[in-house]
């Protein structure tokens, strides 16, 4: 090797170590989780810029299949969800996880391409609509749920700790991303087209997926030379089946308090961001005749919130986990919610009402929604992809048409918004007492698993 190039090479390696070290003083990162935080960061990124890339087409389609038909369209995605949760399990049962995971992505990737060639033909739009609508909603929360599941089976509870705010971040960055894509490109290329560019996402995640499995199987034959270096808990078990039966995770979840305590947090949070959907839905209508109008104003909100998110969990989320406290963490956006909900109250103004949205969507990503992952890392692995599955699948869905329906209700009785922001306020309340009671309860979940690992 010539002098030229091994000076270049000693250049290389010296920026390489100060920009490793400067990330570990940002992020907390420590020795040997350098290569799978980057692993799981791009995976959530790829994940949510393809399911952004199309949510704009999603709350468009909501509109065009009808505003009085939304209960029933969210009805149909619990309908949907209740099918699915059976199906998993016998997945889960059958297939390891290194396996099953990519056989999900590409099922909905072949949905993709079927609501491509629908899009492309002379179908009634309405019906079209209204099926896009209700399989863009149960494909969300499938391909997180079971992304978080990897992440909690992957990490330990310190690590999370550090490392999921992170890791979130990954996900809000291609958040940002896909509303941009779409904003940008859906004029010219049309909204078929853009399924497309979202299916590419999609196969970046499950080669992500790939990678992160490969560096978990390395790093467990190396932690037999230095145990320093085991950022895995080596009974994680990627290369077997998890076995039990397909309802396993709807029995766990029954037979926990734990769990449907985390059933009833999901519920009160579903039920509260469900009225602020349905009535930014309502006056986005009024607001607006011109569809393509409306695709660029929920994109143009989802960039905000992302925006908001994604500052925050690189600078906050893990702090305020550490230095708070699981407990203060999750309680902490229900109560600030209580307050928006109360100004919404007092002033039901159109631009309060967005400003909650926003404020709400941005805290739950940057903060409840990692803390609340954090819950499952001191469970077992039928815990983390079956009952959770079930708890992110239909518990939360089923949230929604309930709450959907009892939104309509509230609407019937010519209950006005201001008087429903005010029935929400202490369902704020009860949503933050639970909350504090779960994270107190994973803090001593984590203790007891300490103890019994010594």
């Amino acid at each position: 090797m010539s002098k030229s190039s091994s000076t270049f090479s000693e250049v290389e390696a010296g920026w390489s170590h100060r920009m490793r070290l400067r990330l570990r003083r940002l992020v907390a990162v420590e020795p040997g989780e350098m290569r799978v935080l980057c692993w799981s960061f791009s995976y959530f990124f790829a994940l949510l810029c393809s399911y952004y890339i199309i949510r704009p087409m999603r709350d468009e389609m909501g509109i065009a299949g009808g505003i009085d038909k939304l209960q029933w369209m969210f009805t149909g995605t619990f309908l949907v969800m209740l099918a699915a949760v059976p199906l998993f399990g016998w997945v889960a049962k059958r297939y390891p996880v290194r396996q099953f995971l990519p056989y999900v992505y590409y099922f909905f990737i072949a949905n993709l391409i079927l609501f491509f060639v629908l899009f492309k033909t002379d179908l009634t739009h309405a019906y079209v609509a209204r099926a896009f609508f209700i399989w863009a909603s149960v494909f969300n929360l499938f391909i997180v749920s079971v992304f978080w599941s990897f992440m909690a089976d992957i990490f330990n509870n310190e690590q999370a700790q550090r490392l999921f705010g992170v890791i979130a971040a990954g996900g809000t960055a291609g958040a940002l991303t896909g509303p941009v894509l779409t904003a940008a490109l859906i004029t010219a290329l049309g909204p078929a087209n853009m399924l497309l560019i979202s299916v590419a996402f999609l196969a970046v995640a499950v080669w992500c997926i790939h990678r992160i499995v490969a560096w978990k199987n390395s790093t467990e034959i190396n932690s037999n030379e230095d145990a320093a270096l085991r950022p895995v808990k080596p009974d994680s078990g990627q290369d077997q089946a998890m076995g039990g039966g397909i309802f396993t995770g709807i029995r766990l979840v029954f037979s926990s308090s734990y769990l449907s305590g985390i059933c009833l947090l999901i519920l009160l949070y579903t039920t509260l961001a469900t009225f602020l959907y349905f009535q930014q839905a309502q006056i986005v209508r009024d607001s607006f005749n011109d569809p393509a109008n409306r695709t660029a104003l929920f994109a143009a909100i989802d960039f905000s919130v992302n925006f908001l998110t994604i500052v925050a969990q690189l600078l906050l989320t893990s702090r305020i986990v550490r230095q708070w406290g699981l407990n203060w963490a999750l309680a902490l956006i229900p109560i600030l919610l209580g307050f928006g909900f109360l100004l919404l109250g007092m002033m039901p103004m159109l631009s309060i009402l967005i400003a909650v949205q926003v404020l709400r969507r941005a805290g739950n990503y940057a903060v409840m929604r990692p803390a609340r992952e954090m819950l499952y890392v001191v469970l077992g692995k039928e815990e983390k992809y079956k009952a959770k599955n079930f708890i992110d699948t239909v518990v939360y869905r089923g949230g929604d048409a309930v709450s959907a329906w009892a939104y309509a209700g509230l609407k019937a009785a010519g209950i006005s918004l201001a008087g429903i922001a005010l029935v929400a306020v202490p369902l704020t309340a009860v949503w933050a007492w639970i909350s504090f009671k779960l994270g107190r309860r994973q803090a001593q979940l984590a203790n007891q698993n300490t103890g019994t690992n010594k």
